[in-house]
């Protein structure tokens, strides 16, 4: 296939491009390599990719109208992985205009490219975030999902909504996949497991927000780009058993699907820190603060739905993945590690 992966030289993006390569597709992929965190990381990733023949990069922001409506009128794509987004909880409460503009106007310009060219289907990321104030447990897509408690949170549940009305007015098949704390190698230096090891490493304290209370549903990355491609191939469909009485949120009579994709479980972030001491071999100093605001205390997805209709279950444990996130970083950087970045995210 011909597949647009929006956010190619991201973390998700990267390792779902290079997926969709291996296996042959001719892969297109577009970013706007801004500075959220260091470029060069970014850089290097996109080095990698570009070292296959059936990759083609595009240098282009999501909030470009022209630019976009070029992109989609040039390459006539077959279906498109929506990857890109600005990203992270706290940031969201510095700089809210940027999510507007990547967030909403960027995923407009991708439906509007999808709708105006045919595209067969469309696989978008949300997020658990959007989950909000909801403590029902483990998070299942038919439960409601009203009260997001970050902007970040809204904008992708803001997503959700735009994708299911051009699903009923366009007939085009949407996928949105609810990602859960996603980790591993070549990874958002934003990210705590990042943060935690470079500080460990250098001596320094890590800051631990709910004093270590949170639990996480940490999902390694390659699970996340299973269940990317596996929904890729699996064109949404309407389902005819839906009820506008008792209307579920996860599916609909348009062809629109929302999955969870998590590890299904909850781990304390204590034991995440206790396993990355062990493969560190270090111990951690902890700053002990309170909950962030805009943060959950918990997540954990019930990720049935995806197993059932897709076909792919997450399976990577914890204690495998982050043993593979410290090897890539000690190849990567050494002992030492990037600059400091404008915040830090649990997920």
């Amino acid at each position: 296939m011909k597949v647009l992966v929006t956010g190619a030289a991201g973390f998700i993006g990267f390792h779902s491009a290079q997926r969709l390569l291996e296996r042959g597709d001719e892969v297109i992929g577009l970013d706007n390599l801004n500075d959220y965190y260091d470029p060069t990381l970014k850089q290097a990733r996109l080095n990698i990719l570009q070292d296959y023949d059936n990759f083609t990069f595009a240098r282009l922001d999501l909030a470009d109208r022209a630019g976009m409506e070029a992109l989609f009128d040039r390459e006539r794509l077959q279906r498109v992985v929506h990857l890109a987004a600005q990203a992270g909880v706290r940031y969201s409460i510095q700089n809210p205009h940027a999510y507007a503009d990547s967030n909403l106007i960027g995923t407009l310009h991708i439906l509007e490219g999808c709708r105006h060219n045919q595209v067969e289907h469309l696989v978008y990321a949300s997020t658990s975030s959007v989950y909000g104030a909801n403590t029902k447990m483990p998070f299942s897509v038919h439960q409601h999902a009203e009260h997001p408690l970050s902007f970040y949170a809204a904008t992708k549940k803001a997503n959700e909504m735009m994708a299911h009305t051009y699903a009923y007015l366009y007939r085009l098949p949407v996928t949105g996949l609810r990602f859960f704390t996603v980790y591993g190698p070549w990874g958002r230096p934003d990210m705590a497991l990042f943060l935690f090891t470079r500080n460990i490493l250098a001596g320094k304290p890590i800051d631990v927000f709910n004093y270590g209370n949170h639990k996480r549903d940490f999902t390694y990355v390659d699970d996340i780009v299973g269940g990317v491609v596996a929904s890729l191939d699996h064109v949404a469909q309407p389902n005819d058993a839906w009820n506008s009485d008792a209307p579920d949120p996860a599916t609909s009579l348009a062809p629109y699907r929302i999955y969870n994709i998590g590890n299904n479980r909850a781990v304390e972030l204590r034991r995440y820190i206790e396993l990355l001491e062990q493969c560190l071999g270090r111990k951690a100093e902890m700053n002990l603060l309170p909950l962030q605001t805009g943060d959950v205390p918990d997540t954990w997805a019930d990720a049935e739905d995806l197993v059932r209709d897709v076909g792919y279950r997450p399976d990577t444990p914890v204690e495998v993945g982050v043993k593979r996130f410290v090897e890539w970083y000690l190849e990567y950087y050494g002992e030492g590690g990037p600059a400091d970045p404008k915040v830090t995210n649990l997920g």
